[in-house]
């Protein structure tokens, strides 16, 4: 089974993670917008690259995981719309795709990963010492937003392997 881990927003990553192993993670693809050149997610892209590594694939056996985000206190107006935006593109284009999606609560997988409460960047520590073979992928202070989507792909399998 592939899993798709995405954590959403402009600066997040989409993670392809199959058999308890990380395939790949790409960086949330952007693009500039308006007169101010603001980012926003590339929606033709993001397709690109699920489709690029699942076409030949049968749809019941790809599940996609997205970090169920929400309004957080002291977030401007502009960039929790940005977000939402965001997040309802990928909803979109997984719709679209026809593939099962799952959300999950940023607490319930970083309680399950002993994160609750800690830096930004601890989830990156994590994914290092969960799969010390990626690390060198993960090596950026920036990387973090990479390895939270190998953590909510990851807790996914492990989780989903525990019901079955």
């Amino acid at each position: 089974m592939l899993i798709i881990g995405i954590d959403p927003g402009i600066t997040g990553s989409i993670c392809f993670f199959e058999d308890g192993k990380i395939n790949d993670v790409v960086e949330m693809p952007s693009m500039p917008e308006g007169k101010k050149h603001k980012r926003q997610v590339n929606g033709a892209q993001i397709y690109h690259e699920i489709f690029m590594r699942i076409q030949n694939l049968d749809k019941r056996d790809i599940k996609v995981v997205i970090e169920q985000v929400s309004a957080m206190p002291g977030q401007g107006v502009t960039s929790m719309f940005n977000f939402g935006q965001s997040f309802g593109i990928l909803k979109g284009i997984c719709s679209a795709m026809q593939l099962p999606m799952y959300f999950v609560r940023p607490a319930k997988w970083k309680k399950y990963f002993n994160l609750i409460n800690s830096e930004k960047d601890a989830s990156r520590t994590k994914a290092i010492e969960v799969f010390p073979y990626f690390s060198s992928q993960l090596s950026r202070k920036k990387d973090s937003n990479k390895a939270d989507a190998i953590l909510i792909a990851s807790f996914y399998y492990e989780t989903y392997k525990l019901e079955e």
